[in-house]
């Protein structure tokens, strides 16, 4: 017998009809279920641009939802505005006893939320989330103290021996399709001009929201998924998933991609399946810090951190922003970020080590600016990634990690065919030259067709001083 009779199910960042937690719950558990997304106002405001590709990116993926929701019996509806307000009204006026929605856990994001649940419960509507979007959240994996983990390692040993096969099961959403509802008038899906964002080069780009799209990328990475560790690092190669924007809005289920992983990591080729469930592992340990310690978002994990005294420089961060510090590793991955709104998971680590400890500068601008671009960005793992370039995370590596741009770029780039693409100023450049070009003679810039500090910038700095005044600047706030 069905606890509700009618119920709400409110997608955010789970925009499929398979393999949805809250969904699965709200169709068990009720008689009619209204299903809608919001548009909210209060995130889409406050975006720098009108033509942003996530926002391209969701409105593909809930065009496809509402497509699907719709060929099994019921329907989305799309809502325009602010979202702590629009669901209470829209609850009341379907006359639902219950909202369903998946858990969230940026600090905003939990005050929207509380909001929404004080508003639904003056009108007597419970407010019921799950977990979906990670595989262990919140105090599911503790120190055997019973505390959160500070460092990575241990907590993934704790996290793997805690799996199994229940947390990484579908929840069988169809078993109870037939309990969808339509909404009780007729509904429209807005458009992208609707909500006042305008088409991107997303489609140029070969970028697809929605969960068929999720799907394609998952088939095309599973054969490839054995070389994973082998290939992950070298941005010139089809080494990653490109599944993180696609896990970033929920167009995939992370227990599809963790059960991949686990199951391939225990067979002949395990290495790479391995690897890549190591990432997914970061992912859930990063969105555990924020839960566990929600100061990182404008503070330093490691507190003692805060008192460094960034320059600042206005002139390097507007290089690094722009491409042109002359280290052409870090200029073609900022190319490629603005450009793309990916950025190759090693050049974030180059380029993120390169703006706090050769350009100094804090590492919550580099922060701000990823946000700003990434397609996939995720609060947690953006924070917890800037906060471990910068060595003010939670990191069991000391301060003195510094990323040399050229060897980083010899190793992991050394046809230079990756800065060619993305730096074609340096096309004309050989193997050797291409990751220093300010070595070259005038005769041998002459020679590949670009002259430094003309055609290509100069380095913005030098990198073995920048690193003695880094490693200074930490030890002033450590003794």
């Amino acid at each position: 017998m069905s606890q509700f009779d009618a119920a709400l199910m409110w997608f955010r960042r789970d925009l499929r009809s398979e393999d949805n937690a809250a969904l699965f719950a709200a169709l068990k558990d009720s008689r009619r279920v209204y299903c809608v997304f919001v548009y909210d106002t209060e995130i889409l405001d406050a975006l720098p641009t009108r033509n942003d590709r996530r926002v391209e990116f969701i409105w593909q993926s809930v065009t496809e939802l509402g497509v699907a929701l719709e060929k099994a019996g019921g329907q989305l509806i799309t809502l325009h505005g602010a979202a702590r307000t629009e669901i209470p009204r829209l609850a009341a006026t379907l006359g639902v006893q219950a909202v369903y929605a998946n858990h969230d856990y940026e600090p905003a994001a939990l005050e929207r939320d509380r909001a929404v649940a004080l508003a639904l419960k003056d009108s007597g509507i419970a407010f019921l989330t799950r977990k979906d979007q990670v595989i262990f959240e919140k105090d599911e994996v503790l120190t055997l103290g019973g505390t959160p983990f500070s460092v990575f390692t241990p907590y993934k040993n704790a996290w793997l021996k805690k799996l199994d096969s229940f947390y990484v099961k579908a929840y069988p959403v169809e078993r109870y399709a037939e309990h969808l509802a339509k909404a009780p008038a007729q509904q429209r899906m807005l458009s992208l001009a609707d909500i006042g964002f305008e088409p991107t080069n997303l489609q140029a780009l070969g970028i697809s929201g929605g969960a068929a799209a999720g799907k394609k990328l998952l088939d095309d990475f599973l054969p490839r998924m054995a070389r994973y560790r082998d290939s992950r690092d070298f941005p010139a190669k089809k080494g990653p998933s490109y599944l993180s924007v696609h896990l970033r809005f929920g167009t995939v289920s992370i227990r599809a991609l963790a059960r991949a992983a686990w199951s391939g990591a225990g067979g002949p080729s395990g290495e790479g399946p391995a690897t890549w469930l190591s990432e997914l592992v970061w992912r859930d340990f990063y969105f555990m810090i924020l839960h566990h310690h929600p100061h990182v978002v404008s503070r330093a994990f490691k507190p003692a951190y805060d008192a460094i005294q960034w320059p600042n420089d206005q002139n390097l961060f507007a290089a690094w922003c722009e491409g042109r510090t002359g280290y052409p590793i870090v200029d073609a991955a900022m190319r490629q970020l603005n450009q793309t709104g990916y950025m190759h998971n090693r050049l974030r680590m180059i380029a993120a080590s390169f703006l706090v400890k050769d350009l100094h500068v804090d590492w919550r601008w580099g922060e701000k600016y990823f946000a700003d671009q990434l397609n996939d960005f995720d609060q947690s793992a953006n924070n917890g990634g800037w906060q471990w370039a910068a060595s003010t995370g939670c990191d069991a590596q000391p301060y003195f990690r510094i990323f040399n741009p050229v060897s980083q770029s010899e190793r992991f780039d050394a046809e230079g065919a990756f800065i060619r693409r993305y730096v074609p100023e340096l096309a004309g450049c050989d193997k050797r030259a291409i990751h220093a070009p300010w070595e070259m003679t005038l005769l041998e810039q002459q020679g590949a067709g670009v002259i430094i500090g003309k055609d290509y910038p100069a380095p913005v700095v030098e990198h073995a001083a920048a690193r003695l005044q880094a490693l200074e600047m930490f030890k002033a706030v450590r003794s």
